[in-house]
């Protein structure tokens, strides 16, 4: 086992630098494609269903991407960084593209080829923490990673509404996503295609210890139906600590996707009473039925807006908490699982919250709660996973542990909507109140997590 040497944060800095791309690429994603959606004609009871293509790529992509960034060793590029820079150049361009989509299934389409390409690039950046740093430093490198995704989360929630600001028509006709999405959008893409190339021409990457073995390992695993196999052995030999880091995933992802999906219908509707306007067709339409149309439709696009400027506020809140996460975990030692159990009930109490706000603002405190959790499930299961894993297959278990992430996703697009009005009632603000009970139960499922080197994390002397 390679003797690596600790990192000066600049240097952790550099190699996490590609995150704050790809957050812009989610946050935007998340924050602004069910609005696209209803947009283009959906209602609200059928967004989680048009989701679904974003959690099945990642079941797919993400395990195969780990096994062969696993296997793959550029002179130049190293093992990890050829996958960064595929996946940002398609990611970006289908950023500039999504916005433009003038028909339900191509935003549907959009969707599925944005999460693929942003999944090619997401999954070894995780690998390459455990590639370069000692596991003293794996917790401080998987807080930074959530630093830089704090500050790409919230300017990028608050893309609209700055352009808008800035003069950028936040008004379009029936069936056109505005102009302020669409310049967002573009910006995102050029944000992810330059902050990918800074990592991967300011870092380097460690090469295998045995070169000789590694390429003849390299050629007796090449080929996709032997990356496929070697997925599915690796799947079954799951060690028990990540087994039960999945069922405390399985619930934080769960409740996120309802955030990701259901957020803007729900609280456009029960916080600024601007839920989205039926379409109606300009050329049979009186003139008071449009001028009614455009008022509301107006409405709606204001209230997206603030929903996706609050919304930023989990981004700058799970900055916050990575910076005090840095600055606590540089001298002293951390229960990784008290730390990740208390960060999620903190989020189910933004959740359910929201049911009970009284006026907008109100959804600051709730978006600041539900980013500790976010800040928390960014780093801590990572860092309990990556102290218990073999480092020869860093990227495949990796790959294959974000199952834990689109598996809930996949359940939620699914049956979101039926849990929710059978739980809860018929209104979409229910859905929040189903995401805080979902974090509360992983916040309990942190008990099953047992391994002390993944409880306990000691920073050197």
């Amino acid at each position: 086992m390679q003797n690596k040497p600790k990192l000066s944060f600049w240097q952790i800095w550099n190699m996490s630098f590609g995150f704050l791309g790809i957050q812009f690429g989610y946050a935007l994603q998340g924050g602004f494609m069910s609005r696209i959606f209803e947009t283009l004609g959906a209602d609200e009871h059928s967004l989680p269903l048009l989701w679904i293509a974003a959690p099945l790529t990642g079941l797919i992509v993400q395990p195969i991407i780990g096994q062969m960034s696993d296997n793959t060793w550029h002179p130049r590029f190293g093992r990890r960084r050829p996958y960064f820079l595929i996946g940002a150049v398609l990611a970006s361009l289908t950023l500039l593209v999504v916005p433009h989509s003038s028909a339900l299934w191509m935003a549907a389409g959009g969707l599925w080829i944005l999460d693929a390409t942003m999944n090619i690039s997401m999954e070894p950046f995780r690998a390459l923490v455990a590639d370069k740093l000692p596991d003293s430093q794996r917790s401080f490198g998987f807080v930074v990673q959530t630093l830089i995704i704090g500050v790409s989360t919230w300017v990028a929630s608050n893309l609209p509404l700055m352009v808008s600001s800035l003069g950028v028509s936040n008004e379009a006709a029936p069936g056109v996503v505005p102009m302020s999405v669409q310049v967002a959008f573009g910006i995102g893409a050029i944000v992810f295609i330059l902050s990918i190339l800074y990592t991967v021409f300011t870092t380097d990457e460690y090469p295998p210890e045995d070169m000789e073995a590694f390429r003849a390992e390299q050629k007796e695993k090449s080929g996709l139906a032997n990356t496929i196999s070697e997925v599915f052995k690796n799947i079954a030999d799951m060690p028990k600590t990540m087994k039960r880091l999945g069922v405390v995933q399985f619930f934080s992802w769960f409740a996120f996707f309802c955030m990701w999906s259901m957020a803007n219908p729900a609280l456009t509707d029960h916080v600024f009473n601007a839920a989205k306007p039926e379409a109606i067709d300009f050329a049979i339409s009186t003139t008071e039925q449009i001028d009614a149309y455009q008022i509301a439709d107006k409405a709606f696009n204001d209230a997206s807006n603030k929903v996706g400027s609050y919304m930023g506020n989990y981004g700058l809140s799970s900055m916050v908490f990575a910076l005090l996460l840095t600055l606590w975990t540089a001298k002293r030692r951390i229960n990784r699982k008290l730390v990740h159990m208390f960060s999620l009930f903190a989020g189910a109490y933004g959740f359910i919250s929201m049911y009970f706000i009284l006026e907008p603002s109100m959804l600051i405190l709730s978006f600041v709660c539900i980013g500790f959790s976010w800040g928390s499930i960014l780093s801590m299961p990572y860092a309990m996973l990556s102290s218990t894993l073999d480092p020869n297959r860093m990227g495949v278990y990796m790959g294959i542990f974000n199952m834990f992430i689109v598996i809930p996703q996949i359940v939620a697009a699914t049956s979101l909507t039926t849990i929710y009005k059978g739980v809860f009632g018929e209104d979409p603000i229910n859905a929040m109140l189903l995401a805080g009970t979902s974090l509360v139960i992983a916040g309990l499922s942190n008990f099953l997590i047992t391994n002390k080197k993944a409880v306990t994390y000691t920073p050197e002397a």
